[in-house]
């Protein structure tokens, strides 16, 4: 594998990694030390190594953390080891300002106990687990939740029994601007996929995180999925999705600390959802069986998708909800007995709309 194939597969991975200290001012992190959970053949530590003083990464493989070495034997901040049992001696009396990992999920607690810094940060990928399941296992871990989004979830630690001694500020916080989160536009549809906004405030709570702090928009609740670090002029940039409503026009956004407001009330303008266009995301046939899944975006009645294969008609459709905000459904089917080896057209019809034929391959 030659350089640009080695970085180009890390690239999506690292813009999203790096979400997590996009404010923090570079000076600062240039003298932080990093470590990867899961380091594998160090595809991330390579692009990741040039925000760091001094990198490392462990991974319970020692033929992965072999590969490793010898693709970042150039990177001279680069360290890899080999955690078996997840104990690494090596790393004993080292703290790190920021750890990463792609899927050790609550599995990296153990490190974050005894390796993250006190006020360092942690960005772990979930699967699996819902909203619920991570804010509680960072309150009771007194963990900060800093952004919830995609499967990401970006903690600080704090001292044991931070959460509990947290009050209300005496002063109130100030909402600078309300935007959509996607574009500079002041509006947001009432539901869909682009029904997400960016407030910007400031003089919020150097303690606020996603278990506290909340935002209303009308009378309904939205959720908080990110809380960016200050800018120069202390404005933090506060992402939340709306909920599902029913009200248009101008409505009023408000912040919540500890359920208690801390901001005067700002006008939001809420438009109806433009109309849905459904697309095809991707499809895939399960090795050595039968069964094709395709991943389809913006449907908002799953029940009215039709599937041919090869001119033969796809019964029993099963349908399941990846993602409530953009409609996307994973819709399972079998290939039709009439359906032998080779290339055939895979058509979807949802309604009266026909989306383009993909091919795929049986044997």
């Amino acid at each position: 594998m030659d350089d640009a194939e080695f970085l180009g597969q890390a690239t999506n991975l690292v813009n999203d990694l790096e979400a997590a200290f996009r404010n923090v001012n570079a000076a600062e992190r240039g003298g932080w030390r990093a470590l990867e959970i899961g380091c594998g053949s160090g595809r991330l530590m390579r692009p990741m190594s040039r925000h760091f003083f001094e990198i490392h990464g462990v991974d319970p493989s020692p033929i992965r953390a072999a590969q490793a070495k010898d693709n970042l034997a150039d990177i001279p901040n680069a360290r890899v080891h080999v955690s078996e049992d997840g104990g690494l001696p090596a790393l004993d009396g080292l703290t790190f300002d920021f750890i990463y990992s792609l899927d050790a999920g609550f599995n990296a607690w153990p490190w974050l106990q005894r390796s993250l810094r006190q006020g360092g940060l942690a960005r772990l990928r979930f699967s699996g687990n819902t909203r619920a399941d991570v804010l509680e296992f960072a309150a009771s871990h007194d963990l900060q939740v800093l952004a919830l989004e995609g499967g990401w979830t970006t903690w600080r630690k704090r001292a044991p029994g931070w959460s509990a001694s947290l009050t209300v500020p005496a002063a109130d916080s100030n909402i600078v601007r309300i935007t959509n989160a996607y574009s500079s536009e002041p509006v947001a549809p009432c539901r869909g996929r682009f029904a997400s906004i960016a407030v910007r405030a400031q003089s919020l709570p150097p303690d606020a995180g996603l278990q506290h702090l909340r935002v209303t928009i009308g009378s309904s609740f939205g959720a908080v999925t990110s809380i960016g670090e200050p800018d120069r002029a202390g404005v933090r940039v506060i992402h939340a999705d709306l909920p599902e409503l029913e009200a248009t026009g101008l409505l009023p956004v408000q912040l919540l600390w500890l359920d208690r407001p801390l901001s005067p009330p700002v006008s939001l303008r809420v438009i109806p959802p433009g109309p849905s266009v459904p697309r095809l995301l991707g499809i895939h046939r399960r090795p050595g069986t039968r069964t094709v899944t395709m991943t389809i975006e913006e449907v908002a009645r799953p029940h009215e998708i039709q599937v041919t294969v090869g001119g033969r008609s796809v019964a029993d459709l099963e349908f399941k909800c990846s993602d409530p905000r953009p409609q996307r459904y994973d819709v399972s089917f079998h290939l039709p007995e009439e359906i032998g080896p080779g290339l055939h057209h895979v058509h979807a019809i949802i309604g009266r709309r026909k989306l383009p034929s993909v091919p795929i391959e049986v044997d």
